[in-house]
């Protein structure tokens, strides 16, 4: 079963940033939106190097219990392991645009937003979800960041006080006709014909992970790239491979695992131990 020690030992090994002309040039990506999560899929699955397209999706799809779509959390679902929620950002500082999806501590199997695909791809009630940020310019891949959902975003009560505060505000409108919906609120028949609907929808983001663990990790802006992937001590323990970075660290000086403190994400004033890991290139 892969994870994310053995993805970041593939992108140690085999470092790909001209993401966009890699995945063009084997037809598998037009955009750098879709390179990225190509890219993705080939670091857990470990087929950068696959040239055989039929083994490659052979490959992933043994890595993988379910691949999403762009409308619905999450993009990917390890086999037996984390879920995955890939980012692009343009600029070095820019939030992340979540949409109507409130950011993950976790990801449970009973949230509405899930598809019924999702679901049932596995026998499941909760997953780890690990935050993946690239920060790209044109066709080139700057920034790499990987960070788990409970290092980085509240516990999901925190943001559905707000989204049910607010639906439950406009559901005391009177004279309005709501429908049931998953956004903060529905309403139809605006007008007299009543053949006008609307919808009310929230619009989430957050501070991309490096403004996040600036205080831990700062980068290098004479290097041409940058990976940064914090894993708290818990769930580094929880991993049986992580001998794997320790060996890539004896090996490539750029790379290094390191002990830190984070906050608590329902509490800053608390400290948890946890692992940074970073590799730049010149």
């Amino acid at each position: 079963m892969r994870n994310l020690i053995d993805a970041i030992h593939t992108l140690v090994q085999n470092p790909v940033t001209e993401l966009k002309e890699f995945y063009k040039s084997k037809n598998r990506a037009n955009s750098m939106g879709d390179a990225l999560e190509e890219y993705v899929k080939d670091l857990f699955a470990d087929t950068l190097t696959e040239t055989n397209e039929a083994k490659r999706l052979q490959t992933i799809s043994q890595t993988f219990s379910y691949l999403g779509n762009q409308n619905n959390p999450p993009d990917m679902i390890l086999r037996g392991g984390d879920a995955i929620e890939v980012k692009k950002i343009e600029g070095k500082n820019a939030s992340l645009a979540l949409n109507s999806s409130y950011p993950k501590h976790k990801l449970y199997a009973n949230s509405s937003l899930l598809t019924e695909a999702c679901r049932n791809c596995e026998d499941w009630t909760e997953k780890d979800i690990i935050y993946i940020v690239g920060v790209v310019n044109n066709t080139h891949l700057n920034s790499l960041c990987m960070v788990y959902g409970m290092d980085y975003a509240a516990d999901s009560t925190i943001y559905q006080r707000i989204k049910h505060t607010i639906t439950d505000g406009i559901s005391q409108i009177p004279y309005v006709d709501f429908a049931p919906t998953n956004e903060l609120a529905k309403v139809k028949k605006v007008d007299p014909l009543g053949i006008t609907d609307l919808r009310v929808r929230g619009m989430w983001s957050i501070a991309n992970p490096f403004r996040v663990f600036e205080s831990v990790y700062q980068r290098d802006t004479t290097k041409s790239f940058h990976f940064m992937c914090i894993i708290n001590a818990e769930k580094w323990k929880s991993f049986d491979n992580t001998a794997l970075l320790l060996q890539d660290m004896m090996l490539i000086p750029q790379f290094q695992v390191s002990d830190i403190d984070i906050p608590n994400p329902d509490n800053p004033a608390q400290l948890k131990p946890a692992k940074l890991i970073t590799l730049e290139l010149p």
